[in-house]
């Protein structure tokens, strides 16, 4: 059983604001994001440094703890969880791991980004397992320079995925990185491919992640000119209704001549949306970041392998939600970035 707080009680046996599971700015958390494996069967050069080291399989947490940790998030008020990695597909028994945190109470929505390479197959099981929705990254549709923006990807075979997910029932959603040079001549083409399916496509601005190593600033695409570019291949944009039922950091823009073809942007360098943040991420290795764009953590694993009960986690939790900050610093230079790359954090 469980010993939890109970939310809103006086005074708080824990050390969040009004004994709410909110930050220092009133924001309240939601959302966990939870990194399955820091590994992956692609490349992807926004992503992933050549010379990346991963983090041996025993420093993992396993299926039992990360069933735990999401238990008590649960008990603090998240509702929503969204699997990543690195590839969350490539964690072996991934869709044992999805129905284990399904049947979490309190947990309405599991969700998963993944590349889609080994989606055929496991779209129908995930299904069946309890998950709900999954965003796939494809950031061109031509072949060739999909295979070498993720180094050696299958274009083909994520595009088959795709399909099968739709199939399953799954709500899908694509996920393009918006590079200048690379695909910012595509990106009507990439809104079409989803609207052709019934799904969105959601764009995002690169960020200046691993210490900027990855980042070029030429490359940089704004959200305005990411609309302007929808725009200038199928017409005038409409902000959608904020209202609607979206749980992450994306933005919402439909054509104005037909609501139903809509887009996402995930503006973190150009349009921030810090003030709306409700989620923190937890890596694979039980680090609990309130922040993508900063390196500070606590880690959970290191309490619940010391021994630690679940009173101890929640303080723990307390420890970084109270610290969470404002805002990231990213600057259009590629400064102000964390240190840690975006494999270990699934985004």
């Amino acid at each position: 059983m469980l010993r939890l707080p109970v939310l809103g009680s006086s005074p708080p046996p824990w050390d969040l604001p009004g004994g709410r599971f909110e930050d220092r700015f009133g924001r309240r958390i939601s959302y966990l994001r939870v990194s399955l494996t820091d590994r992956c069967n692609y490349r992807c050069t926004y992503c992933m440094p050549e010379d990346v080291e991963f983090k041996p399989r025993a420093e993992l947490l396993t299926f039992e703890e990360i069933v735990r940790l999401i238990t008590v998030f649960a008990g603090l008020g998240v509702r929503r969880v969204r699997l990543t990695g690195g590839e969350p597909t490539v964690r072996k028994d991934v869709v044992q791991l999805v129905g284990m945190v399904a049947a979490v109470e309190g947990i309405d929505s599991v969700v998963m980004t993944s590349n889609g390479h080994l989606l055929a197959d496991l779209a129908a099981p995930l299904a069946a397992a309890g998950l709900k929705g999954i965003n796939v990254s494809i950031d061109t549709l031509d072949a060739d320079r999909f295979a070498t923006v993720t180094r050696n990807g299958d274009l083909a075979r994520v595009v088959a995925g795709v399909d099968a997910a739709r199939a399953a029932g799954l709500t899908v959603k694509l996920n393009a990185v918006a590079l200048r040079g690379i695909n910012d001549h595509e990106l009507g083409a990439l809104a079409a491919f989803g609207w052709e399916r019934g799904i969105v496509t959601r764009y995002i601005e690169h960020m200046p992640m691993s210490g900027g190593e990855l980042y070029d600033d030429s490359h940089e695409l704004s959200a305005a000119e990411i609309r302007a570019a929808v725009e200038a291949d199928h017409g005038p944009l409409a902000a959608s209704d904020p209202a609607r039922a979206h749980h992450g950091p994306s933005r919402y823009w439909h054509l104005a001549a037909d609501p139903r073809r809509e887009i996402g942007i995930i503006s973190a360098m150009t349009e921030h949306f810090c003030d709306a943040c409700n989620r923190v991420r937890l890596t694979a290795t039980g680090e609990l970041h309130a922040c993508l764009g900063h390196d500070d953590a606590v880690n959970l694993r290191d309490v619940l392998r010391g021994g630690g009960n679940d009173e101890d986690v929640i303080h723990a939790i307390a420890a970084a939600v109270g610290a969470k900050r404002a805002g990231h610093e990213f600057q259009r230079t590629g400064a102000g970035g964390p240190m840690k790359h975006m494999i270990s954090m699934g985004g």
